[in-house]
């Protein structure tokens, strides 16, 4: 009767109290079902008392602890939007004073229901209405209900791998964890991996910092002197363009009819530009946490984990020196995060905590319709239109970063926004991978042209990156064609290639642009914007070389440990000569040692990453000058508010556009042709580009 009660009112608290997602009747089974098989394997602890008097104080006790965690989840996810990690709940105090006097303003008469059956349950034993069975319980009875308990544990577990794989792997939001498996195992499974970073941090200590600082040292490498302080003073605005990779740039998609469509003419544009430093060997370097890990990389200079994210497994608690950091304390620089998406999607809104990102919109920031969403958050048109009323109170300068999601696996658009055809290869992920990305091109334009608009754009260095590939290895070969390329002869050196990513900064008025062959990596993108702004990273700890300076290590590092190099691409043990593409089928002993040494350095490199996130060694190094900083200081909500503010009690210091625009909004300089903001949702197709009609296509150029 205990797990039924309780299995009847978890469900009723998941779907009155928590957005976790729930899609299509499959979640909505494991949602259903996922609190049982815990609630049996901790209530079935009771069993295994010999006393009946015991065994029910037991069963009481179990039972109530769970009705307390799951009603505290319910009181801290309706102030946070989030679930009690094990870090949280250790540190109580916290916790309340987060919570501060708003406790009881978060208390609903409805909460009755999650307690009332407790109360209930000891009045009745206490008035004795119900009578204690003193027969003591049989062990053999206590193994099998727990027995029950990990099979049905086991199924459920299956059930959530088949419908979100790799699930525990990447645990990129915990209200995944919840949705799928509960929160009595996502609290188990965030106090093991508590426990175990916390017994690798319990054993660092400050002589294991020296490393990192001795590789550092040796592989600093100087600013260029002609690029080091070129947009000093700037505005930066980080444009992560999603799943984008570099085989688009000058794309032209072929049709039946024989016209060449290029897919992506704005952001080619950029790439072409006078003022852009464009990167053609530029690699990305993710792991496990996709997206996550390239802001890990262009944030901090530090790879993702081995396995799972970093965000999700350190970034809540870590000490960090990131470029938010870094600029409010070199420049005095404001920053902010962007996303259409929740923000505990990859644990951003606890990491940004400890990267000192000022301020962070996530989805409480925009408002969200069933027509300008799609899987992943906001469509990105809508996005950036509706960013600009926070972007535009923000004091300068500023570090910005915009994430896009529209171009996101498996690329879904809906048709009133389609106006690129779609590829005929058969496989939906590849043919709509265009179409999705001729789409962020607009996107990216409109919002260009509203920062020329409003006059941040002279004042900005403004970078777009490809966060990572879009299309996996797996459906490279059937992609061949579009090419140009023979899936027979396909092969990991071709795959490796395809691990390129666009790399642009993008600095108004300095006429010195150029397309740059020199191979580089996520990890060096911070060095390189911290140079341009002026700012020496010799006593920083950055993994990465700045890309323009002479001495940059062009030896792109994988996550598995593969690399590649302007002269060797390594996958495994094949060994392929960069520049032609072929296997190196019988090396020589002088090329097997000089990749063995190449391997060594990917290896150190990759092991020290792995050092300062696991053993969060960054708590025991303070570059001269930096400002360290409190996550507890940080509160992302009424952010707009907080702004406005802050920018009248600074009254003549206010450096914000809305104030240089007279404190007149410059909202209404934001044009965009997205039907859903349109009053008459015909009126679409004439401010769409001209091309409107997809025709069919048969091969590419």
């Amino acid at each position: 009767m205990a797990v039924i009660v309780f299995w009847i009112k978890t469900y009723i608290g998941y779907q009155a109290e928590f957005s976790l997602g729930v899609e299509g009747v499959m979640q909505q089974f494991i949602l259903l079902i996922n609190p049982v098989a815990t609630t049996i394997i901790l209530f079935s602890i009771a069993l295994y008392f010999k006393s009946s008097k015991k065994a029910y104080i037991a069963l009481i006790t179990v039972y109530t602890l769970m009705t307390i965690l799951f009603f505290a989840n319910i009181l801290y996810y309706r102030e946070f939007s989030d679930f009690l990690s094990v870090s949280t709940i250790l540190g109580a105090g916290n916790v309340a004073g987060g919570l501060g006097a708003s406790t009881f303003a978060l208390l609903h008469a409805t909460d009755l229901l999650y307690l009332i059956d407790i109360f209930i349950l000891i009045a009745l034993l206490a008035t004795k209405k119900v009578t204690m069975d003193k027969r003591p319980f049989k062990k053999r009875y206590a193994f099998a209900a727990t027995i029950v308990g990990f099979t049905l544990f086991a199924g459920n577990l299956a059930l959530a791998e088949s419908d979100r794989p790799q699930l525990l792997a990447r645990t990129f939001d915990r209200n995944y964890i919840v949705k799928y498996l509960g929160i009595n195992f996502f609290t188990a499974y965030d106090g093991y991996q508590t426990a175990q970073a916390n017994q690798v941090k319990a054993n660092a200590d400050e002589s294991d910092i020296e490393g990192v600082l001795s590789y550092v040292d040796d592989h600093f490498a100087g600013a260029n002197a002609e690029m080091f302080g070129i947009a000093e003073d700037r505005n930066v605005i980080y444009l992560h363009l999603e799943s984008f990779q570099q085989f688009l740039i000058d794309y032209k998609l072929e049709t039946e009819q024989g016209e060449a469509l290029e897919v992506t003419p704005f952001i080619n544009s950029i790439y072409h530009n006078e003022d852009t430093q464009s990167f053609s060997n530029f690699f990305h370097q993710v792991g496990q946490g996709k997206t996550a890990d390239s802001e890990m990389l262009l944030e901090n200079s530090l790879f993702g984990l081995s396995q799972g994210g970093a965000f999700t497994q350190v970034g809540g608690s870590n000490t960090f020196q990131s470029a938010s950091q870094i600029l409010a304390s070199e420049k005095n620089y404001t920053s902010a995060m962007f996303h259409g998406n929740v923000g505990s999607f990859w644990n951003r809104d606890n990491t940004y905590k400890s990267m000192g990102v000022d301020y962070f919109f996530d989805d409480e920031s925009y408002t969200f319709t069933e027509e300008n969403t799609l899987e992943y958050g906001m469509k990105d048109k809508i996005f950036f239109k509706e960013s600009v009323q926070y972007l535009e109170q923000l004091p300068q300068p500023f570090y910005s970063k915009f994430i896009t999601v529209s171009n996101h696996f498996p690329y879904p658009l809906d048709e009133a926004n389609v106006d690129f055809p779609a590829a005929t290869t058969g496989d939906d992920t590849i043919d709509n991978y265009f179409v999705t990305a001729h789409y962020l091109d607009q996107a990216i334009e409109e919002f260009f042209t509203y920062l020329k608009e409003s006059g941040l754009y002279d004042n900005s260095i403004i970078v777009l990156y490809g966060d990572h590939y879009g299309i996996s290895n797996s459906r490279n070969e059937t992609l061949a064609p579009l090419l140009g390329k023979d899936p027979e002869t396909w092969s990991s050196y071709d795959n490796t290639m395809m691990q390129r990513v666009p790399y642009m900064v993008h600095i108004p008025g300095t006429g010195n642009g150029k397309i740059h062959e020199e191979f580089g990596g996520q990890i060096d993108s911070l060095p390189t914007l911290l140079h341009l702004l002026g700012i020496d990273t010799k006593d920083n700890i950055l993994l990465g070389t700045d890309l323009f300076s002479e001495n940059h290590d062009e030896t792109v590092a994988f996550r598995n440990g593969n690399f590649v190099t302007p002269k060797y691409t390594v996958d495994g043990s094949n060994i392929y000569d960069t520049e032609t593409g072929e296997l190196i089928v019988e090396p020589s002993e002088e090329v097997l040692a000089e990749v063995e040494q190449l391997r060594i350095d990917v290896n150190t490199q990759l092991s020290l990453s792995d050092s300062i996130l696991t053993s969060d060694l960054l708590r025991f190094y303070t570059p001269e000058g930096f400002i360290t900083t409190n996550p507890a200081d940080y509160d992302y909500r009424n952010q707009l508010g907080r702004m406005k503010a802050l920018n009248e009690s600074l009254e003549t210091e206010d450096t914000s556009m809305y104030s240089q625009n007279g404190n007149q909004s410059t909202v209404d300089l934001y044009k965009t042709n997205a039907p859903e903001l349109l009053v008459d949702p015909e009126l679409a197709d004439e401010t769409q580009p001209a091309e409107t009609e997809a025709p069919d296509v048969k091969d590419a150029e």
